[in-house]
């Protein structure tokens, strides 16, 4: 990924900066993020710079140049006033003139070989509302856009896919707003509404940490990038980067080439034992020492399902080996008991573009423990190779641990 400062010519004359994001690849849809009161700072470009992960030519411009010269630099979330007092001076219709401008400086670009969609936050998301209204766009995403609901006789002229995201406890964008906002598009095919509770304005922003949720945050940026692709692509083969790296972790057994099919920074999670790691450093550490040379040689996986979604696959399979040497990623400090083990156990990859950002990796670890002699499951609702064994044949006895069953039989 590359960026740099770029100028932008304003339809009425003059020129204002934009930052530029470029995916690896060179090339792609063109994506515009519109900032928050905040401007084009630290926050707006690492967002940027995640889009451009993910496959997007992404532009950020500065839409305050007209009132603050220089506002490229962007301010913190701690110099909200003077932030406040430039948004109120903000001219709306201006300023999607001048995203009209950024639209069309992506579109001539070498680089930008597909359509061009926007993005907005707080005050972007109106201006992304406004944008998709007032100019041709492919596709529009606002979080938290402020005013919408003064602004809906606009949506006469939106044709392109609009999707909106809102936080329940926002102060700004009040409940009875977005009941407004979503009454109007009741039964628009092209508009994806999204209410997150218990989170507040600029839940997505990860600069903020007094509002920053990111579950919420992954939540919403997977429905963007879901309508992104489905209009402007691109279009990964998320599978075949998923069947790559399995072989390379249990066939080849190469932890450079494992790694190499994933971002700078991965993260992955054994949920239940947290075994795993956050960053290449730590990633490479546990995958060198702890995972790929502790697999028991006799490991295979049994399919049992695969769904693919825009930015994720989840795979659901029976992991299947002999515990005949010491596994510190799922049975850490146990010496080997010897045992056949078989346990269902789903996967849930994570994408951005097309190297893998994370994964979380579950399994019940009862049922491991009860398959190895560690656990006995007298008296408890657990189970061993049972688990697995339900799995591959549903026609195999269901409630076999629940004791009241018999009471509810017919009389």
């Amino acid at each position: 990924m590359s960026e740099r400062i770029i100028e932008i010519a304003a339809k009425d004359g003059g020129t204002f900066d934009g930052y530029l994001a470029v995916p690896d690849s060179g090339n792609g849809a063109g994506l515009v993020l519109l900032q928050e009161i905040f401007g084009v700072n630290q926050s707006m470009k690492e967002t940027a710079d995640l889009f451009a992960e993910e496959g997007y030519i992404t532009l950020v411009p500065d839409l305050f140049w007209r009132i603050k010269p220089g506002t490229a630099l962007g301010y913190s979330a701690d110099e909200f006033q003077e932030a406040f007092g430039l948004m109120e001076k903000f001219d709306i219709d201006q300023g999607v003139e001048d995203i009209g401008a950024a639209l069309k400086a992506l579109r001539i670009m070498d680089q930008c070989t597909g359509k061009v969609g926007c993005i907005g936050f707080c005050l972007g998301g109106k201006l992304a509302y406004l944008t998709a209204a007032r100019q041709t766009v492919d596709a529009a995403v606002s979080f938290y856009g402020i005013g919408i609901e003064g602004l809906l006789e606009e949506s006469k002229n939106i044709t392109c896919p609009l999707q909106m995201h809102f936080a329940a406890l926002d102060q700004y964008v009040p409940e009875s707003a977005v009941t407004e906002i979503t009454s109007h598009f009741a039964g628009h095919k092209n508009v994806e509404i999204y209410s997150y509770p218990n989170v507040d304005h600029a839940f997505y922003n990860h600069a903020r940490a007094e509002v920053y949720n990111r579950p919420a945050s992954m939540v919403a940026h997977s429905r963007s990038i879901a309508v992104l692709r489905r209009v402007m692509g691109p279009h990964f083969n998320l599978e075949a980067l998923w069947q790559e790296h399995l072989k390379f972790e249990f066939a080849t057994r190469n932890t450079e080439d494992t790694l190499a099919t994933m971002v700078s920074q991965p993260y992955v999670n054994h949920v239940p034992t947290m075994t795993g790691g956050t960053g290449f450093e730590e990633l490479n550490r546990f995958y060198a020492n702890h995972f790929i040379p502790q697999m028991p040689k006799d490991t295979h996986l049994i399919p049992i399902s695969r769904t693919i979604g825009a930015d994720r696959v989840v795979d659901e399979m029976i992991f299947c080996f002999t515990h005949d040497e010491e596994i510190d990623w799922m049975l850490p400090g146990i010496s080997p008991s010897g045992k056949k083990v078989e346990i269902p156990l789903i996967a849930v990859v994570n994408f951005r573009g097309d190297k893998l950002y994370h994964e979380h990796i579950y399994w019940d670890q009862a049922s491991v423990l009860v398959q190895i002699g560690k656990l006995d499951p007298e008296g408890l609702p657990i189970a061993g190779i049972e688990t697995a064994e339900k799995v591959k044949d549903n026609t195999l006895p269901s409630n076999t641990l629940m004791t009241r069953w018999i009471e509810s039989a017919p009389k």
